[in-house]
């Protein structure tokens, strides 16, 4: 319903501008749909489980049939109030219930129970990092409404299918000022927000399945100019497809300019086959559907009481923990930021410290090594075949000096592919000990200093750069056993 996105050019003038794309500013404004996680539809009894055979979960109170009336889910709208004490939002004590009215073959009713005047949660941001800065997003507001069914087109020769068994699943429809400024913020932003209500429990996120999908408003314009007219990209419903669907619409929006000729506002569908977005229809405004409330369902009354009960069962929220991971553990704003991309992997985090790790240098395995691995696995922390207590004590033997970095790569290594589970064994049996012999070492010291000449003379002269280098042979003929930090201080003392 981007609609509500129309109404903002006021609220830009002070908005800070993003990078220049061919000379225009990007303008991004977003509303997603997040399926809530109730066992019942929003109105109805009738099941929301996915994958069920077609029409086989559709009720007679889903498709508005005649004698049949609407029944408010109190879980659906405990979970409204979830979304808007995890934002900042004001959750409106008393809010209204319409009926958006349009006709589609997916609708057979001709109209969606909806929000409109009075949303249930209004106002509230989204904070998020795109690379190690921090942007905000300011939320307009976040409304219940019923969803649609779905129309199928790939099974059928000359004609389409209607499956309406999604008809009536509970839906939050969250809607953001037109804040963002780049197809990295508007990726990052859908990122953040997927996170905080998996976080929360209120959704289960799965994009493949239509539980969280965002449509993109995009328009562009010339630094100072009044905004440009938006066209609205559908149901982008991966993060890959979402960054390739903006950077294609904010290029062909540029090109029509360019070219001469007005953009007319649209909503568009992005085809992942060709890259390319392409007109669907032209795009409604509110007029367009009519809204008037719906006689048959009273307001919506949410007491102080029962605000109260659902924060009291709130688990701790990212960005508090984040707060608590740089208060006490002395992390950057960005690691903790990092470390709060799920609550499992913070869980993860906490687990390793409280085995005896090193908060700081468990963050940096976790964020770096860790992460690498997962990326590259395809899978996610809960899947890591290194155990939280696993990483823990091979943190704690890297603290205490038993492993410089070399090594413990090689006792990591082992632990991922399931060549040992203990990090003192793994030590023993590769012998990755530090050397601790001073006479051998320094025997190593005066072989790397003898063989590499013009290192110690580059360094003798002032390049402090050839130091690196001598300390890398003594490291390699070591087999990575020296202790860096100590090799470098003997050097130093060497070559005086």
């Amino acid at each position: 319903m981007s609609e509500t996105v129309n109404t903002f050019e006021a609220q830009q003038q002070g908005r800070p501008t993003g990078p220049l794309v061919r000379g225009y500013e990007v303008i991004i404004g977003f509303e997603t749909h997040a399926q809530l996680s109730t066992a019942s539809k929003i109105f109805s009894r009738a099941s929301t489980a996915f994958g069920a055979e077609p029409n086989t979960q559709a009720c007679a109170v889903d498709l508005a049939l005649p004698g049949t009336l609407p029944v408010m889910n109190k879980g659906a709208v405990e979970r409204a109030i979830k979304l808007g004490l995890a934002l900042g939002s004001h959750i409106a004590p008393r809010s209204v219930f319409a009926r958006k009215n349009y006709f589609y073959p997916d609708l057979p009713k001709g109209y969606q129970i909806s929000q409109f005047e009075i949303p249930v949660v209004q106002g509230g941001a989204v904070s998020f990092f795109v690379g190690e800065e921090q942007k905000t997003v300011r939320l307009v507001r976040a409304h219940l409404e019923e969803d649609a069914g779905k129309s199928l087109h790939e099974d059928f020769v000359g004609q389409s299918g209607i499956d309406l068994n999604r008809a009536g699943t509970p839906l939050l429809e969250i809607v953001t000022e037109p804040d963002m400024r780049s197809t990295a913020e508007a990726v990052a932003y859908a990122k953040e927000l997927h996170k905080i209500v998996t976080w929360i429990g209120i959704c289960d996120g799965n994009m493949q399945e239509g539980s969280f999908r965002c449509d993109a408003n995009v328009s562009v314009r010339r630094p100072g100019e009044k905004l440009g007219t938006r066209r609205e990209i559908k149901n982008l419903n991966s993060f890959k497809f979402m960054q390739q669907a903006i950077d294609y619409e904010i290029r062909w929006q540029i090109d029509e300019i360019e070219d001469g000729r007005k953009i007319e506002q649209a909503t568009v569908l992005f085809d992942p086959d060709t890259g390319e977005t392409r007109a669907m229809r032209a795009k409604e405004d509110s007029a367009d559907y009519r809204y008037f409330p719906d006689p048959d369902l009273p307001p919506l009354v949410i007491a102080a009481d029962w605000i109260e009960r659902v924060k009291a069962d709130m688990p701790e929220l990212p960005r508090a923990m984040a707060e608590r991971y740089v208060r006490d553990h002395g992390l950057s704003e960005y690691d903790a930021a990092q470390l709060t991309q799920s609550a499992a992997l913070a869980g993860y985090f906490d687990e390793a410290v409280k085995a005896g790790a090193t908060p700081k240098l468990a963050s940096n395995w976790i964020t770096g090594e860790m992460a690498r691995r997962l990326n590259a696995a395809e899978i996610g922390i809960e899947a890591a075949p290194v155990k939280a207590q696993q990483l823990a004590q091979l943190v704690k033997r890297i603290a205490d000096g038993t492993l410089p970095n070399n090594a413990a790569r090689q006792v990591f290594e082992a632990l991922w592919t399931g060549e040992g589970s203990d990090v003192d064994a793994i030590i023993e049996a590769k012998d990755l000990k530090p050397m601790n012999d001073a006479g051998a070492l320094d025997k190593i010291l005066d072989e790397v200093i003898a063989k590499n000449a013009k290192n110690v003379e580059e360094y003798r002269g002032g390049k402090e750069k050839a130091l690196n280098a001598l300390v890398g042979q003594v490291m390699k003929a070591s087999g990575g056993k020296a202790n860096p930090a100590q090799v470098t201080e003997l050097l130093k003392a060497k070559l005086a």
